[in-house]
């Protein structure tokens, strides 16, 4: 089954073997369960440093891989700076013009610069694969488990609104949806970057978390879980775009466990939850306030729905389901 690693098999076999992490006082982060990025101390200031691939995006490989790794760091309370990029192809007719083209412009967007990294051929590949090691400073790193009993827990954006653009782009031709819904959808690529939601809200937050795959309800549990809190969330006040609505209603599948990059998850003290949507709202970004922090197991409620275990998300299996039928 395709998808991240299970935790289990993350304590089992990585959290424990990292070399010098342990006693090197230089590392504030290392690996750890939930955490996206590490952070490093240095002169100047807190080094925050996030690695993704990406391999599963037909198109726009190029620039789904620069957001996806610089989301990581803007989550994190950092402005992406550097990147070092890896680029794997199948063979000689894969577009490499396309994807380095893509990359320049979405590094430009965010105001990074790519200074290295390395490109092969890999003829057991059927796709390519990008992966992508994103830097950048801050004098204050933020964790994803950072969240506190009393916090406020805010959402920029929507739910799913990578999923929303891959459902568009990959299986619109078998879902009853209209064309101008689809059309829509499909622009939501456009806005996967919480690089700006990240420097709107992170002299507020005590924990940030930028929610990929499992989407939204994922990113919810991986908060709980990294801050060793309960988080209990209103279904009803997550936003959902009309789209990923009809989308998703569609194709079967819950709009909160669908990929999620372009929204930003929050924690900030309850007193000061005000001051961070009105932070967000002169930024131009939309937000809500979705729940709450509570002390408790680490878990996430979603209404009365009690979630503790890793969530899945739901479009593997439709791509699985595509694959059979081929």
């Amino acid at each position: 089954m395709p998808g991240k690693v299970p935790p289990d098999e993350l304590f089992a076999h990585v959290f424990e073997r990292t070399g010098e992490a342990d006693v090197d006082e230089t590392v504030l982060q290392g690996p750890a369960d939930g955490e996206d990025a590490a952070a490093i101390d240095w002169p100047g200031g807190d080094l925050v440093v996030s690695s993704d691939p990406i391999s599963l995006a037909a198109s726009q490989v190029g620039n789904l891989g620069v957001h996806v790794a610089c989301n990581d760091v803007a989550a994190s309370g950092a402005d992406p700076r550097w990147l070092t990029v890896v680029v794997l192809l199948p063979d000689e007719t894969a577009d490499l013009e396309a994807i380095t083209r893509d990359i320049d412009a979405a590094a430009s967007e965010v105001g990074a610069s790519v200074v290295g990294g390395h490109s092969e051929y890999v003829d057991q590949l059927e796709r390519p694969l990008v992966s992508l090691t994103a830097m950048g400073a801050t004098e204050s790193f933020v964790p994803t488990g950072g969240a506190e009993p009393g916090d406020a827990v805010l959402l920029t954006k929507a739910a799913g609104i990578e999923g929303t653009a891959i459902l568009a782009a990959d299986f619109a031709a078998d879902l009853e949806v209209d064309s101008e819904t689809v059309d829509r959808a499909g622009a939501f690529l456009e806005e996967i970057s919480v690089v700006p939601d990240g420097r709107a809200v992170r002299e507020f937050a005590t924990a940030m978390h930028d929610p990929t795959e499992g989407g939204v309800a994922a990113g919810l549990l991986e908060i709980a879980r990294a801050s060793g809190v309960r988080l209990e969330i209103d279904r009803e006040a997550v936003p959902v775009r009309e789209e990923t609505e009809r989308l998703c209603a569609a194709a079967g599948v819950d709009p909160l466990r669908i990929f999620g990059s372009g929204a930003l998850l929050a924690t900030v003290p309850g007193e000061r939850r005000n001051e961070a949507l009105e932070a967000l709202s002169s930024a131009g970004i939309e937000a809500a306030t979705v729940g709450t922090v509570a002390e408790g197991e680490p878990e996430l409620v979603l209404d009365d729905v009690v979630i503790g275990e890793p969530v899945a998300d739901d479009l593997y299996p439709l791509w699985a389901a595509a694959d059979a039928t081929e």
